[in-house]
């Protein structure tokens, strides 16, 4: 099958990055080809050197091997490699893909040269045609190229191989935090060009509304052939001077001409994220005659991207990057991703205030670019490079040195007009050596309008002129430090972290004191959330198998069952793995949002709220080039009464930065009480990303912080108390009790703390009654619970009062439990309460140090849907800083709970125990009551998983806590 290719071992020579495969270059040939995509005949070998059998199958394209029920399924791995080997060997059992079609070429190609395009292969790409060795490529995130005008006819039947082997010595550099795959993952496209033709086109469009474009022409521009364009029909002048100079310097190749377009634009339209701006250019190559050869069309935004002194500046601006990590991913067809899901994916980042991607770990799907272009998306472009298990080795071996220089060269080759693209990345975790200084050294010289950076370059300091990374862009960096190194004066470069706030399970802790440290510092720039997706595949649970294309029904409905699950690491058999770690996107595998993305939302929010006490709101227009015309409001008063107040709301004329005073839209109303301004903002008319009446942000202040204190008159009645000490009552099938325990988070495990809890027996502790005490209408009722680190005393007070019951509670904390996951109490309902209805933060989960994107309000919302389905079941479904709820039957009959001040509450189907026992959700069977918890604390979620864990404000002291309630029946 291999055996064209078998005398050089390709899969296991860094030193060849290809041959026979053509230069990389910016002129799309997408829109004139011929699509090969489909079923192709299949068949998985054991290894490269295996032969092919008469024996075929199918196989999609483009799609993984991998997810379509092959015996070879995905794997993932973090740090470690899949295999033992260290580079550049690669496994014997090495799977490799043999697809064969057959393709007819049309006749009307006659005379022109023809050309195979594979959009992506992984890991190495093995062409023949008609049995004909054509060419090889590495690199499994960018398209590769092979000239087949030699060796197909027009208008006659050509049989296409395209083998690719899974494992070679380039996977030792794409050892990304993702699933291994194999396949082709993107298109295969056919199409012909005139001999003579463009091979190259680069635009450089700068805010000022100057415009040049340098075009290649492959082959010597004969005597009378020409280069026009025009810029949506704006004619382009010939750079004569340019022509002239070639000339005197001798630069007129015999196989390449070269030609320069030139424009200046009045009164230009800048692009930038907010205000995404585009040109349409064509390029044209003619022919003596004026017909045309070659077209090459173009959208061109005008912007400058600079870097002054310690600032990233856009357009002369000081932008905050407010960015995330994105991979190509689906969880049917792994790094096969549509046009319609890739805008989908910006859509839904735009709506919830995001500006910047990182595209982790290499260069995305070209479509991407595109979108962000339209859309408005700062982009730092990444070349597919990470060593992570032999990053040290990597990055200075010789052997790597061109692999390196042809990625990082042909991804800027190749998306260099993108206006979206600000930042070029030589990779990520991959130690950092010579090979890097290499790749940066070609960057500079072949892009100056960009900056490079590169994560790896930090070992040698943030402020260090020397290393290959213009900008500052350390991973998981605590704020602390980011805050001081600002204040130092050492520093010299923008800071803007290329990973913070690792968003595994139940996470993102501190991301708004986060933001307020940024936007308050000057130096500080922003970051990329880790990361847009959880990594879920889409598994049947019948026979453990990815559910592939067959699961597209499914993935439209937005679940995962029945009979199916989200997969993570492991799940399906393989090893080497690292479990949950490839969930720890901000979106769940369906694209559902997770709770943070709120959070972002308002950290995000273009409009700011303010409460003076003497002038009233303020309004405050936080972009940086648009001013609000774009949006829409209207207040809402929240009041803790019960009742929410709405009237209109005019939003002032604002430029960026600027700030208005408005008038308080309500006269507040007598009796006291908390009381809450909403501003709803939304978009006022249809945008790309968003329809009309969109909301945007919702900043909130309080207007009156007051709370309504409730005496209730004891009743003429005792509380009943069974043998335990614990309380009886006819809602509820078990009575409070006293919780230190939460199902640990991914950060809780993996940041060590979970484990630590385990050892001192937080998660069953004994609870031994000590003394019940009567007095009048009260019973107080004293316990120990018996740790092995240690004893807390636990007290209740339980006080029969008109419509319920008081209780009063306190717990002591000994100083050998110095941080534990909450303290307050647990109980349980009669079924049948379906419906929580609250004062407080909301609708969504909100944590103390996460819940700053649930504004405080009425919310009310089925029990079943208070629960968030991160993919390894744990704690989740919390509510922060509740003032009251009720927990209720259809026929509206339930239990109310006056909380004494505002408390952390969750109201599940599950206790905590049923969720730390399940490693997925299929596993967990609900109660059919509610577990309910009240916190007098709760210790933040922090990021520990990857990352800084919580601040110290957010965990839960030592000493005593006290907490009270009224339960009522309703």
């Amino acid at each position: 099958m291999t055996a064209p290719f078998a005398w050089l071992r390709p899969w296991e020579a860094p030193e060849v990055t290809s041959w026979g495969r053509l230069p990389m270059c910016a002129v799309d040939r997408r829109h004139q080809a011929v699509c090969l995509d489909g079923e192709w005949r299949f068949q998985l070998l054991p290894s490269p050197e295996a032969a092919a059998t008469d024996e075929w199958g199918s196989s999609y394209v483009p799609g993984a091997w991998t997810l379509q029920d092959t015996d070879d399924p995905p794997q993932y791995t973090n740090v470690q490699m899949p295999f033992p080997e260290f580079p550049p060997h690669v496994p014997a059992a090495n799977p490799t893909g043999v697809y064969e079609r057959a393709v007819d070429v049309p006749g009307e190609w006659a005379g022109r040269r023809i050309v195979l395009q594979v959009g992506a292969a992984e890991s190495v790409l093995l062409v023949q045609v008609d049995g004909r060795p054509v060419g090889i490529s590495k690199d499994s995130h960018l398209a590769a190229e092979f000239d087949l005008t030699d060796v197909v006819r027009a208008g006659a039947r050509a049989v296409v191989r395209l083998t690719v082997v899974k494992w070679s010595d380039a996977s030792h550099i794409e050892d990304q935090d993702q699933w291994w795959h194999g396949g082709i993952t993107r298109s295969v496209l056919l199409y012909a060009t005139d001999p003579l033709h463009l091979a190259d086109v680069t635009v450089q469009a700068r805010r000022s509304g100057e415009l040049r474009v340098d075009c290649q022409v492959r082959g010597p521009l004969p005597e009378g052939w020409y280069v026009t364009g025009d810029l949506d029909g704006q004619l382009l002048a010939q750079d004569t001077e340019f022509d002239r100079a070639n000339a005197e310097d001798e630069r007129v190749s015999e196989f390449l001409g070269e030609a320069r377009l030139l424009a200046r634009v009045p009164d230009v339209r800048a692009w930038t994220a907010e205000t995404p701006e585009l040109y349409g250019l064509t390029v044209r190559l003619h022919r003596p005659d004026g017909t045309v050869a070659d077209t090459s069309y173009h959208r061109v935004g005008f912007r400058d991207v600079e870097i002054v002194g310690r600032d990233l500046l856009i357009n002369g601006e000081r932008v905050f990057i407010r960015g995330v990590n994105r991979h190509d991913f689906h969880p049917l067809t792994g790094r096969t991703v549509s046009y319609d899901d890739m805008r989908a994916d910006l859509v839904l980042l735009k709506r919830f205030g995001f500006n910047a991607i990182r595209t982790a770990h290499y260069p995305n799907d070209p479509a991407l670019y595109d979108l962000a272009d339209e859309l408005g998306f700062y982009v730092v472009d990444e070349a597919d490079i990470e060593s992570h298990d032999h990053a040290h080795e990597i990055a200075d071996d010789p052997r790597y040195l061109n692999a390196f220089v042809d990625r990082v060269s042909r991804m800027v080759l190749r998306d260099k007009n993108h206006p979206s693209v600000i930042i070029w990345s030589l990779g990520n975790e991959s130690d950092y050596g010579a090979n890097h200084d290499a790749a940066a050294g070609w960057v500079r010289r072949h892009d100056p309008t960009r900056p490079v950076q590169y994560e790896g370059a930090a070992k040698r300091g943030w402020a260090d002129p020397e290393v290959a990374s213009d900008i500052a862009c350390p991973m998981y960096a605590p704020i602390e430090e980011c805050v001081a190194h600002a204040l130092s004066g050492k520093q010299t470069k923008p800071l803007i972290q290329c990973e913070y706030s690792h968003a595994m399970g139940n996470s993102n802790g501190t991301l708004a004191d986060h933001w307020a440290a940024i936007e308050a510092t000057p130096g500080l720039q922003g970051g990329f959330i880790w990361e847009f997706w959880d990594h879920g595949i889409l598994q049947r649970v019948s026979d453990g198998r990815p559910a592939g294309r067959a699961g597209a029904g499914l993935y439209e409905r937005g679940v995962a069952g029945p009979g199916h699950r989200w997969a993570y690491g492991g799940d399906f058999g393989e090893v080497p793995h690292d479990g949950a770690f490839i969930a720890d996107g901000v979106v769940f595998p369906d694209r559902t949002p997770k709770p943070v993305l709120y959070e972002h939302r308002e950290i995000a929010a273009p409009v700011r709220l303010e409460c003076l006490r003497h002038e009233g709101p303020v309004i405050a227009n936080h972009q940086h080039f648009r001013g609000l015309d774009w949006l829409t409001a209207e207040w809402q008063l929240s009041l803790a009464d019960g009742r929410t107040l709405t009237a209109p709301a005019e939003l002032p004329e604002l430029r960026p930065g600027e700030t208005a005073a408005v008038p308080l839209p309500f006269e507040l109303p007598e009796g006291g009480g908390e009381a809450w301004l909403t501003l709803k903002v939304m978009t006022a008319r249809d945008e790309p990303w968003a329809p009309r009446g969109t909301v945007v942000c919702l900043p909130q202040v309080r207007l009156r912080a007051t709370p309504v204190q409730r005496t209730l008159p004891v009743a003429d009645r005792t509380v009943e108390v069974d043998a335990d000490g614990l309380l009886v009552h006819p809602l509820l099938i078990a009575a409070p009790t006293l919780s230190l325990w939460r199902a640990p988070t991914d950060n809780d495990e993996l940041g060590g703390m979970a484990d630590r809890w385990r050892e001192w027996g937080l998660d069953a502790p004994v609870r031994k009654l000590v003394a019940v005490r009567r007095a009048g209408a009260s019973v107080g009722v004293l316990a120990e619970y018996v740790c092995d680190a240690g004893v807390v005393r636990h007290e209740q007070v339980f006080t029969a009062v008109e419509g319920g019951i008081r209780v009063e509670e306190s717990a002591q904390l000994p100083e050998t439990l110095n941080d534990v996951a909450r303290v307050g109490s647990v109980f349980e309902t009669v079924a049948g309460l379906n419906l929580l209805e609250w004062f407080g933060p909301g609708p969504w989960e909100s944590y103390p140090d996460r819940s700053a994107g649930a504004p405080v309000g009425h919310h009310a919302l089925p029990v079943d849907e208070l629960f968030t389905p991160y993919l390894r079941p744990q704690e989740s479904g919390g509510r922060h800083g509740v003032r009251h709820f009720t927990l209720s039957a259809p026929d509206a009959t339930g239990l109310a709970v006056e909380l004494g001040r505002p408390s952390q509450i969750s109201v599940t189907r599950y206790r905590a125990a049923d969720l730390a026992a399940a490693a997925h959700h299929d596993e967990l069977v609900p109660r059919a009551g509610c577990v309910v918890h009240i916190d007098a604390a709760h210790r933040g979620l922090g990021t520990a998983s990857c990352g800084p864990d919580t601040s110290p404000a957010y965990l839960v002291p030592t000493g005593t806590h006290r907490w009270g309630w009224i339960l009522r029946v309703l």
